[in-house]
């Protein structure tokens, strides 16, 4: 079972599924926010499991035992009926928060799994983490009464965000890249170019939370705010000291952070 959870890369999983219930209930979701988390959650596993799917043969080839389907601790059939499984959650779980928000969700995955297939090796491989992520506050938002639009800042904000997490998840993997000729756009740039770019991107993300919200903010949204902007700094050490799993820990860190800070300002999503 552990082994299954690994292959679903959870830590992410939960820090989106997180996020973005966070956003929901603060936005007036009420009980409803419940459908997002477990569509959200769904959606993450379907993503993560795909993910050691399709590059089984590629993680084997770098020798990544830290895989689940490489170590033999599952199955690659395990992993994939797994994938459609939550997909096949996923789809209805998103339908419950009405037909637009549902569909807004569903191509923000769809736009995932073809980053799994495709994408990630290509040049335009992190306007896939732009695209989902920007895509999570618009689903938020539809799936309230009148389905509004959600505030432009919040979309650019959670796109950067997702830009910058793509260049920062790809540090751990650099070595591995390699070997498997493995050319998205962080692997073409380098890591010192990846690394200064997504703490860029995240800073700019969490600057804008703190900074675009109407009224005084207030002090606890400042210090979170503060903690999300230390968390890129520690990024930037983690990586810089040859611990770049420590410096993704260390950007989902920073993420969490920004949207708390959004959502202890009392700002409204739409």
């Amino acid at each position: 079972m552990i082994a299954l959870l690994r292959a679903t890369h959870i830590q992410p999983s939960l820090a989106v599924t997180a996020i973005t219930t966070a956003l929901a209930i603060s936005a007036g979701r009420g009980p409803s926010a419940v459908w997002v988390a477990l569509a959200v959650f769904c959606g993450q596993l379907t993503v993560g499991l795909s993910n050691d799917y399709i590059d089984r043969d590629r993680d084997a080839i770098a020798g990544r035992l830290d895989k689940p389907i490489v170590s033999g601790e599952v199955t690659a059939r395990l992993v994939l009926v797994c994938a459609w499984i939550a997909v096949g959650l996923c789809v209805p779980l998103s339908m419950l928060s009405g037909w637009r928000a549902g569909l807004v969700h569903l191509a923000a995955v769809a736009v995932a799994l073809i980053y799994n297939v495709w994408l990630k090796s290509t040049v335009a491989s992190v306007l896939a983490y732009t695209v989902a992520f920007g895509a999570l506050p618009i689903f938020v938002a539809l799936g309230l009464e009148g389905h509004p639009m959600a505030r432009w800042w919040t979309i650019v904000a959670a796109g950067l965000l997702g830009s910058g997490a793509h260049f920062i998840n790809s540090l751990p993997d650099v070595g591995h890249d390699a070997l498997t000729n493995m050319r998205g756009l962080p692997q073409r740039l380098g890591s010192r170019v990846s690394l200064f770019l997504g703490v860029v991107l995240m800073a700019m993300a969490a600057v804008i939370v703190a900074v675009a919200p109407v009224g005084k903010p207030s002090l606890l949204a400042i210090l979170l705010a503060i903690s999300s902007l230390v968390s890129v700094v520690i990024v930037v050490v983690a990586a810089l000291s040859g611990r770049p799993r420590a410096a993704w820990s260390a950007c989902l860190c920073s993420a969490v952070f920004a949207v708390i800070s959004f959502v202890s300002s009392g700002s409204s999503l739409t």
